[in-house]
Formats: C-alpha cells, sequence, structure tokens
C-alpha cells in the first residue's frame, strides 16, 4: 500500500505564480550569521561589521533629540530620492574617493542590496547577460537569479579582476550574438575573494567596456576600509558617464540604519527613483536624519578609522592562524582592507564535503560554491573566511580547529 504526502494548505498558490518567481530562492545571507550566538561555535562565516567601537551614546543623543525637536517631520513619509541633506553629505563622502557628484546623482535606498535589485530590474529581461567576476558576492547572484538573467563570471587574479579574461568573455559574447546588459564589480577589498582591482588595471577595465558598450555597475562597500588608510579610485571617478556607483553606510557606520545610495547618469537616476517609488514609496526618513545628522555632529572619519584599526588586527591575527594551522598545499589571498580573505584547500579536499566535519570541530565558513552560478560546479577547492566580527582569539582558535576539520578529512 502506498500513501502520498497531502499538499500543504498553501501549495495551490505555487501554480499561480509568475514564472519569475522561479528565480526567488533562499538568501544564504542569513544563514551565514545565524551561529554567530553560539559560545561553543566560531563563526567565521558571516561578514558582519564589529560595532565594539562606534559611539553609540552619540547615535542614541542624536536620535532622541531628532524626536524631541523634528520628530513630526522625519516621522513623515519622506522624498523617494532621499533626504537632500543627506544627499549633500553623501557626495561629500564619494569625494574621498575622487568621485564629483551632484546630490540630485544620488538615489537613497535600504542599503545597497536595494539599489543592486533596482539596477537588475530596470536593466534585465529573462534571459539577459550579466558580466560579474569569479568568484562573485552571493546577494548578487541571488539578485541576478531572481530576474532570471544569464550569468558569466570573469576571473580574478591578486590583482583584481583580469581585463584579457574580460575581453575574451565579450568576445565570447560577441560570437554568440548576446550582449551584456553590464558588468557588476566588487574593485576594493573584494567579497569573497578579499583582492582590490591594481589602480592600473581600471582605466582598462572601463576602457574594454566602453570599447563594448557594456555599463559598469561598481558596488563599493567597503571602499574606505583601507587597513592602511589609502582610498582607491573609484570606477565612478574615471567615468562617470558609464558607471553606476553603489555606497553604503553599513560598513562604515552601521547596517542596522538600512541605508545605502546609487549614483547614477541621469536617465538612469530617473528610473531608479521611480523603481524606488514602486518598492518602498520612500527609504525610512528617520534613519536617514539620525544619519545625517550624526555626519553632520561628529567625527566621522575618526569613526572609520577606529573600525580600520579594530580590523587591520584581526586581518593579521587570520593570516597569522592560517600560517600557523592550515596544512601544506593551502593558499589564501591577503587582503588590504574590507572583511574576507579567500582561501583555496589542498588538492583532494571538497569544500562542499567537508562542511560535517568543520560542525564537528565548531567552527563555520562558507564553501566556495556559493560564490558561483548556480549549476557551475566552481568553488569545491575553496571557501570564505571572515575576521571582521569574531575577537583576533577567536579568530585563531576558529582558524586551528579549521585547519583539525581538514586534517581529519584528509585521512578519512
Amino acid at each position: 500500500m502506498t500513501t502520498t504526502t497531502p499538499p500543504r494548505p498553501g501549495d495551490r498558490h505555487l501554480a499561480r505564480m509568475a514564472r519569475g518567481a522561479e528565480g526567488i530562492k533562499p538568501s544564504e545571507i542569513p544563514t551565514l550569521f545565524a551561529v554567530r550566538g553560539r559560545a561553543d561555535v566560531v563563526s567565521l562565516a558571516g561578514g558582519m561589521p564589529n560595532l565594539e567601537g562606534l559611539p553609540q551614546r552619540a547615535i542614541a543623543d542624536e536620535t532622541a533629540g531628532l524626536v524631541s525637536l523634528g520628530g513630526k517631520v522625519v516621522l513623515q513619509y519622506g522624498s523617494a530620492q532621499g533626504l537632500p541633506k543627506l544627499r549633500e553629505q553623501i557626495c561629500e563622502v564619494m569625494g574621498l574617493e575622487g568621485i564629483t557628484a551632484d546630490p540630485d546623482d544620488v538615489v537613497v535606498t535600504v542599503g545597497s542590496q536595494m539599489a543592486l535589485d533596482m539596477v537588475t530590474r530596470i536593466f534585465c529581461d529573462p534571459g539577459d547577460l550579466v558580466l560579474t567576476e569569479a568568484p562573485s558576492y552571493i546577494g548578487a547572484l541571488g539578485v541576478f537569479a531572481s530576474y532570471r538573467a544569464d550569468v558569466v563570471q570573469v576571473p580574478v587574479d591578486d590583482r583584481g579582476l583580469v581585463p584579457d579574461a574580460l575581453r575574451a568573455a565579450l568576445a565570447d559574447a560577441e560570437r554568440a550574438g548576446r550582449k551584456p546588459k553590464f558588468l557588476y564589480t566588487v574593485p576594493n577589498f573584494h567579497n569573497p575573494a578579499g583582492v582590490t582591482l591594481a589602480v592600473e588595471r581600471r582605466a582598462e577595465v572601463l576602457a574594454i567596456c566602453a570599447e563594448h558598450d557594456v555599463l559598469v555597475v561598481e558596488d563599493n562597500p567597503y571602499g574606505m576600509l583601507a587597513l592602511d588608510g589609502r582610498t582607491f579610485p573609484a570606477l565612478r571617478s574615471l567615468d562617470a558617464e558609464n558607471v553606476v556607483y553603489l555606497g553604503s553606510f553599513s560598513k562604515t557606520i552601521a547596517p542596522g540604519l538600512r541605508i545605502g545610495w546609487v549614483t547614477a547618469p541621469a536617465a538612469v537616476r530617473e528610473k531608479l527613483v521611480q523603481a524606488a517609488e514602486s518598492t518602498t514609496l520612500c527609504p525610512p526618513a528617520f534613519t536617514q536624519a539620525v544619519l545625517s545628522r550624526y555626519l553632520a555632529r561628529h567625527d566621522w572619519r575618526a569613526q572609520i578609522e577606529t573600525y580600520r584599526d579594530s580590523y587591520r588586527v584581526r586581518r593579521d591575527a587570520m593570516l597569522d592562524a592560517l600560517a600557523a594551522h592550515l596544512p601544506e598545499g593551502s593558499r589564501w589571498t591577503r587582503p588590504e582592507g574590507g572583511f574576507f580573505v579567500w582561501v583555496t584547500v589542498p588538492d583532494g579536499v571538497d569544500t562542499d564535503a567537508l562542511m560535517p566535519y568543520a560542525e564537528r570541530h565548531k567552527v563555520a565558513y562558507v564553501p566556495g560554491s556559493a560564490f558561483y552560478a548556480e549549476g557551475s560546479g566552481r568553488g569545491r577547492s575553496e571557501l570564505r573566511l571572515s575576521f571582521s566580527y569574531p575577537t583576533p582569539e577567536r579568530i585563531a582558535e576558529g582558524v586551528r580547529r579549521l585547519g583539525l576539520a581538514i586534517t581529519e578529512y584528509q585521512t578519512r
């Protein structure tokens, strides 16, 4: 006798859904943060900022003052483009990377993830082609999949996106009669690879895209977090007409404010404002006003330097631990900033199959396959580690446990 599982009450609605819903998959990002509260697990997985150096008293004071002085205004609906004062301040922030922009060029978003979603929404029909790095940010791959775009990933090396590989990808697309809608790139302290696009490559990458009439989408959440205090010239600073720039305060102030932005050429900006109106009507005016007051009344540059100091210590702790504890044949990137180290494990180790071993040793990482387009089969010899959140002592212990897990896998 056979039995069948009765359908769940809501399953009948699945047949009504649009074909585009097939591309909407559960995000892996919440899972990366899920184990952070377990004292027995060292999580080197999620790229959370460490907020110990955030002046919470100052933010509390600004919040209280804002409510008492102007609550009726900042608790109302606002503009879909964002508060004018904050857009002026964003232009000041971008100026540190050589970007000259007018506040009218800027659209404030609920985190830069919203900005990336809107850009993809206005440019991509199902089946359109998007270029990105190999490996690439999980959240970007999820957005592209949700709009059913085809993704071609272009290799990176220790100096970032490889120009010759970009040329080859574009030539392949042209032979196939396809034109990419845009190149999505994280040039500074790449997530997940931890590499930075060499300054001398930046103009070359832009020239290649201009030659092939391909838009560039520059995602730069980590650009202010160079551990030696440098700032690199933004791609947007080199070609304002062909680069859409995504920025965020999640890494330099606090992610809970959920404030990002997109800076775009005028025609694109107008569509982005319309997309924002249809998505959220307007981004939260209250958190924008809190951040604007903080930027106006406090030394936010010194705050970023505090973060840099914290992450430098953590980065060094991770690099030292990797050298001490990973088995022979392992190699890894040496990030100049940001949150991540990209590890290539010894031959014969599969980082997807390694996960149960890591779980037994109570350490968490992200397998490399998560950072490649679905079905590519790539990344099985790679993994991502984040040094941003744990203490240096926890980082060292986590890498030690990872080394034990790899060794156990090799000798199974």
